[in-house]
């Protein structure tokens, strides 16, 4: 089967379970289902492809492993999310934002979700397709980036998850943990996962093209899907609580937290 022929496959089959999502999403009210659905969808084509691919078998068994656990993590904390909490305020305020035209406009939303996933696992294909062998100090790096990410990531979702379990915390802001480096630490150890795959790709046909990944995905988290609705509903469900957090935290790169205006010293 050619390398080709897998991604247009996995494009068919993905959009046919984003339509059947489109349709769920209508009886439950729903819409959180993509965001499952999209990160199961990147493990099962990394295994796919490490299963399917003609490159050396050791990378595709690391490859099929590093992403095939991220999405496996990932995927369970959604899942908890979407059986045990309300929809994610985004879509919520989409649905009055986009009104009668809401359903219709999704059925596409989640159908670019299938592209994206599509688009984004080429860089696991790219990987499985390659026969140099051996293995370099940059796979050493990329499996530490890997880890770090990984546990980044989890504890970030944990220190939330402890956070909005304390009733006492209703409408105030978490910063503890992570959250006192970064206004969205899940969304930065996400993208610091993408990194992996294009240092593995360091030295292999068409490993530089895998930097578009983490590119594209620090645009849409700083400029589409992640960050700006984030912070939009954050704004309206806290209010000045999280403006303040706003002026002493860091938005996406960890950092020290940063002096209030009121902290700050006033001049002689």
């Amino acid at each position: 089967m050619s390398a080709l022929t897998l991604p247009l496959i996995a494009l068919a089959v993905l959009g046919c379970l984003m339509s059947l999502a489109w349709k769920r999403q209508q009886a439950t009210g729903n819409a959180g289902i993509v965001d499952l659905i999209w990160s199961a969808s990147l493990g099962a084509l990394a295994l796919l492809y490490a299963w399917q691919g003609e490159g050396w078998g050791p990378r595709r068994a690391l490859v099929g492993a590093l992403a095939g656990l991220w999405s496996m993590r990932l995927t369970w904390h959604l899942a908890m999310r979407y059986l045990n909490e309300r929809e994610d305020a985004r879509y919520a305020i989409l649905r009055k934002e986009w009104g009668a035209k809401f359903h219709s406009t999704l059925f596409w939303f989640f159908q670019a979700q299938a592209v994206l996933s599509v688009l984004l696992s080429l860089v696991f294909l790219v990987l499985c397709e390659s026969s140099k062998p051996g293995w370099r100090v940059q796979d050493a790096i990329a499996v530490l980036v890997w880890m770090l990410a990984w546990s980044g990531q989890a504890l970030a979702d944990r220190q939330l998850s402890a956070w909005r379990s304390n009733a006492d915390n209703r409408g105030r802001t978490c910063r503890t943990g992570l959250w006192a480096y970064s206004r969205h630490p899940n969304y930065f150890f996400e993208w610091c996962g993408w990194l992996v795959y294009p240092l593995l790709g360091i030295g292999l046909p068409g490993g530089g093209a895998l930097w578009l990944a983490p590119l594209l995905m620090l645009f849409l988290v700083l400029r589409v899907t992640g960050v700006p609705p984030t912070e939009a509903q954050a704004l309206r469900s806290r209010g000045d609580d999280y403006r303040a957090y706003q002026a002493t935290t860091n938005a996406f790169f960890p950092g020290p937290p940063k002096n209030s205006p009121s902290d700050l010293p006033h001049p002689q």
